[in-house]
Parts: C-alpha cells; sequence; structure tokens
C-alpha cells in the first residue's frame, strides 16, 4: 500500500548570524546580559519605591487620570523586571541555544546502560551548546535577575503582616473607675434602673458614638469598638454558679467581653428563658450562669468577664480591666505575667 503522502522531509537548515559570526555571538550576549541586569534592577527598584515611597501620595498621569503613585511605581517595576527576564530568556534561545532540527524515532520504553550513558552525555553536550559553561556573565547575570525578581513577590506578603501586635493585644480601654455607657446613645447606667433581664450593649466612657471619632479619630474609634465592646445582663443571683461571676458582678448584674473567643464576631444574641449567648457567625453559645463557658460551638474558652461595681451616685463602673485578653485566642495568649490584677 503506498503511504497518502509523501514524507516532506526537513527544511534546509539556514544558519543563524551568531552561528558563524563571533562579533554577532558575543553582541547577543551583551543584549542578554543586558535584559537580565534590567530585570535586577527593575526588582531593587520594586523594594525601594516599596520603602521610600508614600503610600497615599497621588499623581496625574496622562490619559489615566488622577492615580496613586506608589501602586504604579510597584507595578512598573514589578512588570519591567518580569518582561526583561523573558525577553532575555527568549533572545537567548533565539541567538545563542542550539538551532538544529532534530527527528527521534520511537523506541522502546526500557533503556538500557548504553542509551542512559548516552543521555548523560547528550545532557552534557545540551550545556557546553548553551554556552554557560563559557559565558559566565550570562549566567550570572540570569542567575540574578531570576534570583532578584523573588524579591517583588516575597516583600509585599512578608511586610503586609504589619507591625507586631506587641502588647495590644492584651489591652483595652477598661479600667478601674472607668464608666459604663450605652452604645450608641451614651447613656450611663444605674444599678437601680437594671431590671432582671435586661440586657445592655455597652463601650467605655469616651468611647461611645460620633463623640469618639472626632475625639480620637475613626480609626482608634474602629478599635475600641473591636475589643471594647461590652454586653450587660441583670441575671437572677440563684440561678448564678461561678463564685467569681458573682464576686465581680453586682447584685446580679454581670459584663462580659461581646467579641467571641472563636474568631471575633460580636456575640449579641441572648435567650433571655436559657441565659445562653449566642455568636450568630457560627454557633458558638456560652452559658451566662456558668461564667460564660462554652458549651456549643467551635469557640475554645469562655467569654472574658469584666468586674464591675457601683459609684457614689450608683452608676455602673468598672473594678478594674480584663484580667485576660479579649477576643481570639492566639499563640502567646498564654504567657504568664502579661496582665496584672489591675491591668486591662
Amino acid at each position: 500500500m503506498t503511504e497518502r503522502f509523501e514524507n516532506p522531509g526537513m527544511p534546509p537548515h539556514v544558519p543563524r548570524r551568531a552561528d558563524e559570526d563571533p562579533r554577532a555571538a558575543r553582541r547577543a550576549e551583551f543584549q542578554v546580559v543586558a535584559l537580565f541586569t534590567i530585570s535586577a534592577l527593575a526588582s531593587i527598584g520594586f523594594v525601594v519605591a516599596y520603602y521610600a515611597i508614600d503610600r497615599d501620595l497621588k499623581g496625574y498621569l496622562l490619559g489615566i487620570g488622577e492615580v496613586n503613585l506608589f501602586h504604579v511605581a510597584l507595578g512598573v517595576t514589578m512588570g519591567l523586571s518580569l518582561l526583561c527576564i523573558g525577553l532575555g530568556a527568549i533572545h537567548w534561545a533565539k541567538t545563542l541555544m542550539p538551532d538544529e532540527e532534530v527527528v527521534e524515532e520511537r523506541h522502546p520504553q526500557s533503556s538500557g546502560e548504553d542509551d542512559r550513558q548516552a543521555v548523560g552525555q547528550t545532557l552534557s553536550h545540551g550545556w557546553r551548546s548553551s554556552q554557560l559553561n563559557r559565558r559566565a556573565a550570562l549566567l550570572g547575570s540570569a542567575g540574578g535577575a531570576l534570583g532578584l525578581f523573588a524579591l517583588p513577590l516575597v516583600l509585599p506578603v512578608v511586610a503586609g503582616l504589619g507591625p507586631r501586635p506587641r502588647q495590644e493585644l492584651y489591652t483595652t480601654h477598661w479600667e478601674e473607675g472607668t464608666l459604663l455607657r450605652i452604645d450608641p446613645s451614651g447613656a450611663a447606667i444605674r444599678a437601680a434602673d437594671v431590671t432582671q433581664g435586661s440586657v445592655f450593649h455597652v463601650m467605655p466612657d469616651g468611647w461611645v458614638g460620633h463623640e469618639a471619632i472626632e475625639e480620637h479619630g475613626a480609626e482608634e474609634a474602629m478599635i475600641s469598638k473591636a475589643k471594647d465592646q461590652i454586653i450587660l445582663v441583670k441575671l437572677d443571683p440563684a440561678t448564678i454558679r461561678s463564685q467569681k461571676q458573682r464576686e465581680w458582678g453586682y447584685e446580679g448584674i454581670v459584663a462580659y467581653s461581646k467579641v467571641c473567643t472563636h474568631v471575633g464576631c460580636p456575640v449579641a444574641l441572648y435567650e433571655q428563658q436559657t441565659h445562653h449567648l449566642l455568636c450568630p457567625c457560627h454557633q458558638s453559645t456560652f452559658d451566662m450562669t456558668d461564667d460564660c463557658k462554652v458549651i456549643f460551638g467551635p469557640a475554645k474558652r469562655a467569654l472574658p468577664q469584666l468586674p464591675i461595681t457601683v459609684d457614689a451616685e450608683g452608676y455602673i463602673v468598672a473594678a478594674g480591666g480584663f484580667r485576660e485578653p479579649v477576643g481570639p485566642s492566639f499563640w502567646e495568649r498564654n504567657r504568664p505575667g502579661l496582665l496584672g490584677d489591675d491591668q486591662s
């Protein structure tokens, strides 16, 4: 049977200029080294821009309008770094790497010793043909460009983690004598006016509503909201099973952090009949009659209690700060000596 199509064979090989002219080869090498060097400088420029340029700096670009120059600098330097790596690799392959047409016939899957040696020789030949063994500048520039390009990828991840929290996770604005105020009205709470089953959402004096934003700024007010929020409930003292809970409360009135110990959602749902506090995010449930211990859900520790008392005018005030960090657990939460009896 005749074949339907004749084998056209391989086209004639056309040598490249760099294959015949040593000066053209050196020129191509210089161009590849230059591209890799530009890539390395762009990566360094990314690092410099990341730290040197104000992140809120604005500017005007023709055809685009007002832009954040910090983001533009990072995008340009990272893009230039990656572009030059790609152009350098392509130019290297097109001008200096072997340019030979090879046809490999099918062969059995298993290889003998002779074949393995042949593969080793082929790889060795390929290494020599790439001219890396003779052109150290090309190898060094390529390695430098590829190595430094990791910086624009790794630096934002590492630096974006932000500063270490230090003691911020252990402190709140609650301290001895701080007046409890209803959020968001800002009204003080008189103990005599709190009826059994009453529930109040509370913030410390000076950190409630728009006044807190005007006095401390939006960012500080938001941080306070995230860790200072309290739920105040009056229970029948006969239902309270924890002696510590009785001592830190006032005539059945108890105050607990609203920040869930799972992932920090506000625990704001109170079931008056069961005396359970429910987190709406992941359904962690806390028993208010037993020092807010976890009875259901993914949370692993009880809500911290805020000790309270009343002042000379009968208003509820804090008798001290929290004795443990509020909110989700973290790696170093249980280090001893970080929270004193009067340290919030």
